[in-house]
């Protein structure tokens, strides 16, 4: 449980960090936009009411509210499977990046209503109208990690059956 705390604080900081350097230090809230290496990674200012891609983002307040119980939800539940499932190392590494940038993006929606979002990718010719931010990251690598690094206690198929 320690290496999930400890990878969750750390995404958690990364990300709250980040925002803060580039949201209000950058002061991309108020130019709105920076290209860092055109088109590949370019700051663009975003306000992200909903989930992913503003998906669910009608931008009510009870909506804010659900967000923010349903990522508490989830936390609490990757917990309780890491306490029972004894996952190996680079689950409880996923489980605590997914943790702690899902907090992170809570804390968002605590402080101003909505998660703040600067990342836009682009390239090959085609342009992403979508910006994220670094605990998205973590979220889907964390994601990403728990499918492809949590063990599997189903048991195999007896042959013959």
């Amino acid at each position: 449980m320690r290496l999930i705390a400890l990878t969750a604080f750390l995404a958690f900081v990364l990300d709250q960090l980040s925002k803060y350097l580039v949201v209000h230090v950058m002061e991309l809230w108020r130019i709105r936009a920076i290209d860092v290496l055109p088109p590949v990674l370019n700051f663009r200012y975003g306000e992200n009411r909903g989930i992913n891609f503003g998906l669910f983002g009608d931008g009510s307040d009870a909506s804010r509210w659900v967000l923010i119980g349903l990522a508490v939800v989830i936390c609490g539940g990757v917990l309780f499977w890491a306490r029972r499932a004894q996952p190996g190392v680079l689950a409880r590494i996923g489980a605590g990046l997914l943790i702690g940038g899902a907090l992170a993006n809570v804390l968002d929606r605590l402080l101003y209503g909505y998660v703040l979002d600067f990342l836009n990718m682009s390239c090959c010719g085609i342009t992403n109208p979508f910006v994220f931010n670094v605990a998205d990251i973590f979220i889907f690598a964390g994601a990403i990690a728990l499918v492809f690094f949590a063990p599997d206690d189903r048991k195999p198929a007896q042959k013959g059956q």
